[in-house]
């Protein structure tokens, strides 16, 4: 079989030699419980966290006791839409968001939607982005946390994090960020950022699975979230649950690695130009939100009047997406798509290729070649791109 071309990062990556070196002493070497401090191996074991927490802390322009370490993003958003709903109840109960946030984000607003919370969901326009004096508009008295992320896993899509943090902060309101796919990709400095809350997680930036950190401002009147898992007193009591050294020690490896790789996307941004150039030279062919402003390796590409999942199973040397990783095996179209006007049909013919430091230009140029035949032998069997050749439909 043929080495799979690997176009999927914005679902997971590969994990870095570098960061795998730092993990295994954990795994064999000291694997200890890292709150059995009363011996010398838990004590270097808990020393390894300190020295990720530091390392995360250092790379987000923040103090270490402001990030804690969990399971990933998803864990991260569940504690704090929960925490923050639980907790400033007696403030309000508004939350606004985004329609093209995150699933996680959405069905933990849509749970809470059902415990009284009142959801604001804020409209964007065809490249994703919303109007900030829509949202000053909706903020109120009322309102708890305004949760928007930082860069849409489908398109890539960045949004303007200093400004909505600046409004955030003058209306003295939250603001939680979803930085997944931001982090790891452009710097963001916490010490210029006035976001309250943010989250992320290792394995989208060459770091494990399974773990995340999210950080929490410390401000003379302390931010209330509840712990989402109670136990045993990690993490301050506010994330239980035997810490998972080896991925630890792996997410600082990562984001400290990350930093010193900062180059690398001048030539994933070399790669991906190469890609649209190549693939827009294909009829009835579009890129989503391309005027915008993008991730460096994402790429959201529209292939009209065919199916995503009949091209990318003629493709079974290249890994692709549709969509979202975490709602893989849903036939339904993009809900982000959708929410920027793109049609069901056009939702489902659109393929995320999400490039990474590792990939290479003959990776890219063999994958545009193999989409470029696909697409062709697919259409030329297809009765509806003959209807659209003789102009009966567009």
């Amino acid at each position: 079989m043929k080495e799979l071309i690997y176009l999927d990062n914005n679902a997971t990556t590969k994990i870095m030699d570098e960061v795998w070196d730092a993990m295994v002493p954990y795994f064999i070497h000291n694997y200890a419980n890292a709150s059995s401090v009363y011996h010398s191996m838990g004590r270097e074991a808990n020393g390894a966290i300190e020295k990720a927490r530091l390392q995360v802390a250092r790379s987000l322009n923040c103090q270490p006791k402001e990030i804690f370490f969990n399971s990933g993003a998803t864990e991260s958003i569940n504690t704090v839409l929960k925490g923050i709903y639980k907790n400033y109840k007696s403030k309000g109960n508004h939350i606004i968001t985004v329609k093209t946030e995150h699933k996680a984000v959405l069905e933990t607003l849509l749970q809470l939607e059902k415990e009284g919370a009142f959801v604001t969901y804020l409209d964007v326009d065809h490249t994703g982005k919303i109007d900030l004096s829509v949202l000053e508009e909706h903020i109120t008295a009322q309102t708890i946390l305004v949760c928007i992320m930082a860069a849409n896993n489908e398109t890539g899509y960045i949004h303007p994090i200093q400004e909505i943090a600046m409004l955030c902060k003058d209306k003295d309101c939250l603001y939680f960020c979803d930085a997944t796919q931001y982090i790891g990709k452009i710097p963001l400095d916490l010490g210029q950022i006035p976001i309250d809350i943010l989250c992320l997680s290792a394995h989208k930036m060459h770091g494990p699975k399974g773990i995340g950190a999210l950080f929490i401002r410390r401000k003379s009147k302390p931010i209330q979230i509840s712990a989402l898992i109670t136990g045993g007193g990690q993490e301050n009591g506010f994330r239980a649950g035997t810490y998972n050294v080896p991925n630890i020690v792996g997410l600082g490896s990562a984001i400290t690695h990350m930093q010193h790789h900062e180059r690398d996307f001048e030539h994933t941004i070399q790669l991906r130009e190469y890609l649209e150039n190549a693939l827009s030279k294909i009829p009835a062919t579009y890129i989503h939100a391309k005027t915008a402003s993008r991730l460096p390796n994402t790429t959201s590409i529209c292939f009209k009047h065919l199916l995503a999942s009949e091209l990318m199973t003629h493709c079974p040397q290249l890994a692709l997406s549709s969509g979202s990783a975490c709602v893989s095996g849903t036939r339904d179209p993009s809900h982000v798509l959708l929410a920027m006007g793109v049609s069901k049909e056009d939702a489902l013919a659109t393929v995320r290729f999400s490039i990474s430091r590792l990939t290479t230009k003959e990776e890219v140029e063999t994958t545009t070649r193999l989409i470029t035949e696909a697409v062709t032998k697919i259409r030329q069997n297809s009765p509806i791109w003959q209807l659209f050749q003789a102009g009966l439909i567009t």
